[in-house]
């Protein structure tokens, strides 16, 4: 049976440890048909940046009142199951849904089959192989750019588009392969930090971008030092 997952997410920007997800697409396809999806907008707890709201399209309205990440990682492991994943640059959709599933328990071992590569492999002459501009070669339909679940489909498309071209002589390029991407399990940020982050923003008269409930101990770390830096310390 030929099956896997197509999976793309929309984020508030290109770090997986830093970085939040703003939107899950996936669809399940067997034998190069769609048969399920999985799709869901996610409230970041952080004030989105304008340059992704103006890539996206997507609004702090729009998330408003959607899931939180821990909320959406249980339905979206049960939704990937065993099958591989199929993304364009794969392991940047990867590694952020790794972070999330490692954070809230699950594991989340993974194959994945990555249309980036095999376009890089296969169409060297052109000038871009970046999704959009591989959709617009191919003359593959697309209603909303940079939204998830119809960049998830439009990487489907684009890797039978490919496979019936070059399959059968590049197979091992079509083939599912391990993604290498180790996490560490990060806590929620402690009291202790909580209460030193909420110090120093009312004491500096501070507006974070950030909720702090929703932060790890790294990231809650991270963040007081940049405060600390940035304003000092509390003068008692």
């Amino acid at each position: 049976m030929d099956a896997y997952i197509a999976l793309d997410l929309e984020t508030t920007g290109l770090s997986p440890k830093s970085d939040r997800i703003l939107e899950i697409g996936a669809a399940r396809v067997v034998n190069g048909v769609v048969v399920d999806s999985y799709s869901t907008l996610i409230d970041p707890e952080r004030v989105i940046p304008g340059r992704i709201t103006e890539l996206t399209g997507i609004t702090q309205d729009m998330v408003k009142g959607m899931p939180k990440i821990k909320d959406a990682v249980p339905g979206l492991v049960a939704f990937c199951g065993e099958l591989p994943l199929l993304g364009h640059n794969i392991m940047f959709d990867y590694s952020f849904i790794k972070h999330s599933a490692v954070n809230n328990g699950f594991t989340f071992e993974k194959e994945g089959i990555d249309t980036l590569k095999i376009s890089r492999a296969l169409l060297a002459d052109l000038p871009s192989r970046s999704l959009q501009s591989l959709r617009l070669h191919y003359e593959i339909p697309q209603e909303n750019a940079h939204r998830a679940l119809d960049d998830a489909l439009t990487a489907h498309l684009l890797y039978r588009r490919l496979k019936s071209e070059y399959g059968e002589e590049n197979s091992e390029l079509f083939a599912p392969k391990i993604l290498n991407y180790k996490v560490k399990k990060q806590g929620p940020a402690t009291p202790a930090q909580k209460r030193h982050l909420q110090e120093l923003v009312k004491y500096h008269r501070i507006e974070l971008s950030t909720e702090v409930e929703s932060l790890t101990k790294n990231e809650a770390s991270r963040l007081i030092d940049t405060i600390l830096g940035s304003y000092g310390k509390i003068m008692r």
